[in-house]
């Protein structure tokens, strides 16, 4: 028996000034599927998306819900027609509970929270969701802040559900019950579309897979008939290697000893409780956690960012054999003794760049200090900046361009690209190919094994166990601000992996339950 089409797409074009973003897309959707849009950064997957759930308006073309035309000029247009997208950063109030949070906005206000409740189990029930409705959300984990936006949108009656990249900060564990609810709703007849990077989740999850390359479709194919190697070709347009090199250390000696670090946030809660690892030359450190387990309180700690209350950070120069303490130093301090580091947040301008101020001023900020003259040198930091926009391949006009105004993919090759220019001893990277397309990923690890050839303590921080597990040499499992395991990553599983990471926190609710 043929599927019904939910949604189909015809010739659908949306442009912002000069840049096609969509070029008369043609695409369906049927109920009882799912289907992965892939596509490199750029190529236009968010947009037709937001076209679908109603952000955008398409300037060409026409959308089908069911075979019948539909106008669907917002997002409550797009709840109309029983659409629902669970985006990627979620939109919850922290201090109200699951079922306000379901509820928000519905019924003019008038509000029976017990008949939701119980509607609200009733839908955990028959997908298989874990879900207490009256939890708050500041005191659920990420995968049940998730579980609330999915139940929300059924709640609202979607059986159309488009999800942007939902497993970017699941455990492997959370990331099999999510497979496991979506493919129960797409036997409930449910039509379900995933944007994501991760193409093993692709193969394991979706029925179909669409293909976006710079704006155009380039074909959709069934899953059971294709490959990664095939996908990949589809996306960028040629053969790459998907094989991380991992070559052994080469005379790894100590770089960075970290000794019982503490830290206490501004709120005095403990956000590192003593924590000590060692990072050695040569090699790759990885560092796996929940999201918001401390990754980030480490490595500012290290780069003089926080202040510590307690340990210490001893740093072993390599030409002089001498140790010194990093604790009390100034950031500035400890970037000039060769420790760098490059942390790509949501934000990505948050940390170390400028968004008014183009490349090459971009390139001076590092530079700048050690100045000693009236005038700024830009010829060097000029050549810096082209060298990175080459061997990167950073999509921009010229070196000129305000940093604004690329696309967040590119902002993040000048970011590691900067660092890595500075020829770090140890360089700590964190998230460095968060939201980049498989192509501009594989550029970065190559880029940091480069880094770990030359002799560099390399610290990478990560949220894709499978990348993990084959670039890294030893991987430290952080959970709840404490080292709950390091493991090798030549003999390590995603799901030992896994269970280090919410080690922690299952003691915690152990004790409390």
């Amino acid at each position: 028996m043929a599927k019904q089409p939910a949604i189909e797409l015809k010739n659908i074009t949306k442009v912002f000034g000069k840049v096609v973003a969509n070029k008369d897309i043609n695409l369906t959707a049927y109920r009882g599927e799912i289907l992965s849009i892939l596509g490199e950064n750029g190529s236009g997957k968010t947009t037709l998306m937001n076209m679908i759930s109603g952000i955008y308006f398409p300037d060409a073309g026409q959308i089908f819900i069911d075979e019948q035309e539909a106008v669907i000029a917002s997002p409550k247009d797009a709840f109309a027609y029983k659409i629902g997208m669970i985006h990627q950063h979620f939109k919850l109030v922290d201090v109200f509970t699951a079922t306000e949070n379901i509820v928000l906005g519905l019924n003019d206000g008038k509000y029976n929270l017990k008949a939701s409740t119980a509607r609200i189990k009733a839908i955990s029930e028959q997908y298989g969701f874990d879900l207490d409705p009256e939890k708050k959300i500041y005191t659920m984990s990420v995968s049940e802040k998730q579980t609330v936006e999915i139940i929300k949108v059924l709640y609202r009656g979607a059986d159309i559900l488009i999800l942007d990249e939902p497993t970017a900060v699941l455990t492997p564990q959370e990331t099999d019950k999510l497979f496991q609810i979506l493919r129960r709703m797409r036997d409930d007849g449910k039509c379900i579309i995933i944007i994501t990077h991760k193409l093993h989740e692709v193969l394991s999850l979706s029925d179909r897979v669409a293909v976006l390359r710079k704006g155009e479709y380039v074909g959709t194919v069934n899953t059971a008939e294709t490959s990664e190697s095939e996908l990949t070709e589809m996306m960028v347009g040629k053969k790459i290697s998907l094989n991380i090199q991992r070559d052994d250390p080469i005379d790894p000696k100590d770089r960075l000893m970290v000794k019982g670090i503490t830290c206490v946030d501004r709120m005095g809660a403990t956000v590192l409780d003593d924590i000590s690892f060692t990072a050695r030359s040569g090699e790759i450190l990885g560092i796996a956690g929940i999201a918001g387990s401390g990754q980030r309180e480490l490595l500012e700690s290290i780069a003089g960012l926080q202040h510590l209350s307690a340990g210490e950070v001893l740093y072993q120069d390599p030409k002089t054999g001498e140790i010194e303490n990093l604790r009390d130093k100034t950031p500035m301090q400890v970037r000039n003794m060769g420790v760098r580091l490059s942390f790509v947040p949501e934000d990505r301008l948050g940390m170390g760049l400028v968004g008014n101020m183009d490349i090459v001023d971009n390139m001076m900020l590092r530079s700048y200090s050690k100045g000693h003259s009236a005038f700024l040198e830009r010829k060097a930091p000029k050549n810096l900046a082209n060298q990175i926009i080459d061997d990167l391949e950073v999509v921009t006009p010229s070196a000129a361009t305000p940093v604004r105004r690329l696309s967040g993919g590119n902002v993040q090759k000048v970011l590691v690209g900067r660092e890595i220019s500075a020829s770090p001893t140890v360089l700590m990277v964190a998230y460095p190919v968060r939201g980049l397309d498989i192509n501009s990923s594989y550029m970065i690890y190559n880029l940091l094994n480069e880094q770990k050839a030359k002799g560099v303590a390399v610290v990478f921080v990560g949220e894709d166990l499978d990348v993990l597990i084959e670039l890294c040499d030893r991987i430290m499992v952080i959970g709840s601000g404490k080292i709950t395991g390091m493991v090798d990553g030549r003999t390590a599983t995603k799901e030992e992996i896994g269970l280090l990471m919410t080690k922690n926190t299952n003691e915690k609710e152990e004790n409390h339950g």
